[in-house]
This record gives C-alpha cells, structure tokens and sequence, in this order.
C-alpha cells in the first residue's frame, strides 16, 4: 500500500459527567494507508462520532496521540489544525450541510476559491457531471432531493483531493435505493483517486464494502482494525 496518512495510537477520550468522568474512548489504536477504507460501527453512544471527531483533528484526546499526514495533531494549535484540514481532509455527513445561499456549482466550488484554484469552476463542474448532476449546475439546495444534496456535498469532499475523506453516516438520511446509489458513488470516487476513505455507519451493508471494519462498544475496540 504505501506510507501511513493516518494513524491512532491508544487514544482516549474522558469528559467530565453529572457521575464523575466518563470514559468515550480508551486506548484505541488503528493505521490506515493511502486508498484504504475502513468503517466505524456500533451502538449509538459507543464512540464512534467522537473517534471520527479526533481523526479528523476537530476534537484533542485526553491521551494518545493522531497523526495525519506525516502531522501529529496535538502539536499543533487550532489554526494548523484547520490548516491541515483544508489540505489534506474532505468531509461527508448525514445532513449534507450545503450553502443554501449557493447554488450547487457554487457549494462545490467555494472549497476550490477559498483554496485559490484558478480552476475551481472546472473542477466542480466535471465533478457535478461525474455524480449525475450536470443538468443540476444551477439549481439551489432547496430545488433538490436529498439524493441529489447528498451527491453535491460527496462532489465538494471531493473537490480538493483530498488524502483523507471523513464521511459520518453519508446514507443516514436518504432511502435504502437512493443510500445504495451514494454508496456506490463513494466506492468509485474512492477508487479513482486513492482517497483514504474513513466511514461512521449504522448500515452494515456499507461497512463491510470496506477494506477493515472497526466495531466499538462503549468506547472499546472489539474489532482488530488490522484484521481482514
């Protein structure tokens, strides 16, 4: 495969309760290389928002440590943090999170702008083709079904290249067909660009499209990452 992008080492995380501390995650470790997928299963409260949250750098640990492309996380102070984001990280969640302000060619290119792209119309225009959407350039958020908000938002991820795709329940809101269609489009972007692709699901289905499988339980790891 080729050089670590991403790797956990016995990462906990404890917050303060009504009962006293609480304990989300404790000691988990995982690596994953370039164009590996990996899925994020269990209970609701089980950890596995909170594991995406640390590796993507949105939240610190209590202990342990996240290294993201070649950068340990906890060094670095939130500015770097958002810095190594905009370069290396692309995000997909259950509520697709478009611009309403902006229509869909717009959404996929603000990523491109705020990059200074001199080619972000391009870009997200070839991508919006690629997903099915090049009829749809113009239309807003609103003017689309959540299918079609959900593909905007995997084109934006996309946009950037980035070397690691963050994607929290990508299906959790659209219908078994349309869930399947998205999943299909993840997998194939994935393939095409050797994107590391790291998924929080409720659907098995999906999960077991990934090359590893983690499934915690209160915040403990009862699949080996490194297990086929």
């Amino acid at each position: 495969m080729g050089a670590s992008i991403l790797t956990a080492r016995n990462l906990s995380k404890v917050v303060p309760s009504a009962e006293g501390e609480l304990t989300i995650l404790h000691q988990l470790s995982l690596e994953l290389n370039k164009g590996d997928s990996l899925a994020i299963v269990g209970s609701s409260g089980s950890g596995k928002s909170t594991l995406l949250g640390l590796l993507a750098g949105l939240d610190l640990p209590s202990s342990g440590e996240v290294t993201l492309a070649g950068q340990a996380l906890s060094n670095l102070d939130e500015d770097q943090r958002a810095r190594i984001r905009a370069e290396h990280v692309g995000f997909v969640f259950q509520s697709f999170q478009l611009l309403d302000s902006l229509n869909a060619l717009e959404n996929v290119m603000l990523p491109l702008e705020l990059d200074g792209r001199k080619d972000a119309r391009e870009r997200a225009t070839e991508l919006l083709r690629r997903v099915g959407l090049g009829q749809r350039l113009s239309h807003s958020p609103r003017q689309l079904s959540g299918g079609e908000q959900q593909r905007v938002a995997i084109a934006r991820a996309f946009a950037a290249e980035p070397d690691v795709l963050f994607a929290d329940e990508p299906t959790g809101n659209l219908d078994t067909h349309t869930g399947e269609h998205i999943s299909d489009l993840l997998f194939e972007l994935n393939k095409e660009s050797g994107t590391t692709l790291v998924l929080v699901t409720h659907d098995e289905r999906l999960a077991h499209r990934c090359h590893r499988l983690i499934r915690l339980e209160a915040g403990l790891l009862v699949v080996d990452p490194l297990e086929p």
